[in-house]
């Protein structure tokens, strides 16, 4: 590793490579519970040509290479395996052309996803995607894992926003796929193949992103229920009545009592779930949509429904769903987030399973999530020293993820596999489709130096 100390140091100075034990602590795990690791080093480069003269250098050394931003991911994805070269893109952080005439964006893999939500704001459009972390999380981040977030029923997620990417590959070569134009169907869609490839397939260096008009109005509801059951028959009339909200969120009991008591907003802590739901669009749609959705809400048992009046109080509404992780994670030790989706016919089944779960296997649970698409976030609340704890949480977890696929769902549906859950991709996918993955990385990356041990062994 001295000799890739120095190399790292004669490419790209001293200043930007970390090799002290102390130093490299920070960069030994993600946003992940329970899972660390050591690296060799941690190099920030600034520029493409950077980047590919180190994975070269890595490629023919046979060194593994690990990429990361901000290290928000909820997976394991960036946790480093033992003395690779970390890749921290930091640096890159530009963005390099806003062309409103195509309304697209060009950014640099370092730069932080609100910066983008931002830029858009300021000359009246939108980039939809908003994960959780997206004050703190990179561009690069989130396209390497297909993140989702609040917007996705009505937006989309990540992968709908991205046209095109610059790329180096295993080899040290630089690609550029995609373009600006709005149709393209010449050859395979590749960029699409590295878009969620947890960074084992090439290194994201420039992101060229759609952005759309931003809608002129808004309206923010706030339901409470006495069951969950009836939350999710909510949801399901709201579909059913031909209205797609952009926002459609839910908290159970647990998490409702967590974030009232971290925010103090007044949210009923007799309930056993709320409904966070936004319209927007044109102002008189708006107006009809969040008449129409108040009306259906309380015709299925809705025990309260609040509208926002102001922006300020619409704020404050989201700001109960926004805080769901940081209140939960203040309970206990050790916060576990978890990440399963299922079709949406099947979410009040998924909801009782996993409350019947925590109660067989003794463990605490707080769900929350998006319940206009199917995707939930079972949060352990444990102690990772407490072992028998532990060994009851990973069999909830296997039964919640094994119950998610036997109703058509899926393992992840915006957090990624990374370490935390490829033991559970095999039974997700089936051996066939897993081959096919597996034949993809040895063509792309034939030496396994794009970080290994992500996704599968």
């Amino acid at each position: 590793m001295h000799t890739t100390i120095a190399e790292m140091i004669r490419l790209v100075g001293s200043e930007r490579v970390l090799h002290e034990p102390e130093h490299l602590l920070t960069y030994g795990f993600d946003g992940t519970a329970c899972l660390t690791g050591k690296a060799g080093c941690v190099v920030f480069p600034k520029t493409t040509e950077e980047v590919a003269a180190i994975v070269r250098y890595a490629a023919e050394h046979k060194i593994p290479v690990v990429t990361r931003g901000s290290g928000t991911g909820l997976s394991g994805g960036s946790v480093p395996s033992s003395q690779c070269l970390v890749l921290c893109l930091v640096k890159m952080n530009q963005v390099l052309e806003l062309d409103e005439k195509n309304l697209t964006v060009l950014v640099e893999p370092g730069v932080i996803t609100q910066k983008i939500s931002e830029l858009a704001d300021s000359v009246g459009l939108l980039y939809p995607p908003d994960p959780g972390s997206i004050k703190i999380s990179t561009i690069g981040g989130n396209v390497a894992e297909n993140s989702g977030g609040l917007r996705g029923l009505k937006y989309g997620i990540t992968r709908d926003y991205v046209m095109g990417l610059e790329v180096v590959l295993a080899s040290g070569e630089i690609v550029f796929l995609g373009n600006k134009c709005v149709k393209d169907v010449a050859g395979y869609s590749i960029k699409d193949v590295f878009i969620g490839s947890e960074g084992t397939l090439g290194i994201i260096t420039k992101i060229l992103l759609k952005l759309v008009p931003k809608p002129s109005a808004r309206k923010t509801l706030l339901a409470t229920f006495s069951r969950m059951d009836a939350a999710a028959e909510t949801v399901s009339a709201i579909i059913a009545a031909k209205i797609i909200p952009c926002t459609m969120e839910f908290l159970d009991k647990i998490t409702i009592q967590c974030v009232e008591a971290y925010t103090q907003i007044g949210l009923p802590l007799d309930a056993e779930a709320i409904l966070l739901m936004e319209t927007d669009g044109h102002p008189v749609v708006v107006e009809e949509e969040a008449i129409k959705i108040e009306a259906i809400a309380r015709s299925c048992g809705a025990l309260s429904v609040q509208v926002a009046r102001t922006p300020e109080e619409a704020g404050r509404l989201a700001s109960a769903r926004r805080a769901a992780f940081s209140a939960l994670a203040r309970i206990s030790p050790t916060t576990i987030l978890e990440d399963a989706t299922v079709p949406r016919s099947e979410l009040a089944g998924m909801i009782r399973f996993i409350q019947t779960t925590a109660e067989k296997y003794q463990v605490r649970i707080g769900t929350f999530g998006h319940m206009g698409d199917g995707n939930l976030h079972p949060t352990f609340l444990t102690d990772e020293n407490n072992h028998a704890e532990m060994e009851r949480v990973e069999k909830a977890m296997a039964a919640i993820f094994d119950y998610a696929v036997e109703q058509g769902g899926t393992i992840t549906g915006e957090h990624g596999v990374g370490l935390a859950k490829k033991k559970f991709l095999p039974k997700a996918l089936g051996t066939a489709s897993l081959n096919l993955m597996r034949q993809l990385k040895r063509t792309l990356d034939p030496d396994g130096i794009l970080n290994p041990g992500k996704i599968f062994d």
